[in-house]
């Protein structure tokens, strides 16, 4: 979904579930990134990211991501 939304120009296999995606040594990501991650989960999987400190949370890395995923489609069963 990564690869996809945000015209990665990275193969899925070459994303680490634990590489940072914001920062330094990180897979490069900017704010405008994070807004259009932010949109796609909700939109995918109905996980709403309230606010900013939340994102830095949830957005580390793909681990992040599909923990908070995961833990949303729990709740909904």
């Amino acid at each position: 979904m990564m690869v996809e939304n945000l015209m990665l120009q990275v193969p899925t296999t070459e994303i680490a579930d634990d590489q940072p995606l914001f920062g330094p040594g990180s897979l490069g990501l900017d704010s405008v990134d994070a807004l259009q991650l932010v949109v796609a989960l909700e939109k995918h999987f109905g996980l709403k990211i309230p606010d900013p400190a939340a994102a830095r949370e949830i957005l580390q890395n793909v681990g992040t991501i599909v923990s908070a995923v995961q833990k949303k489609l729990a709740g909904a069963a």
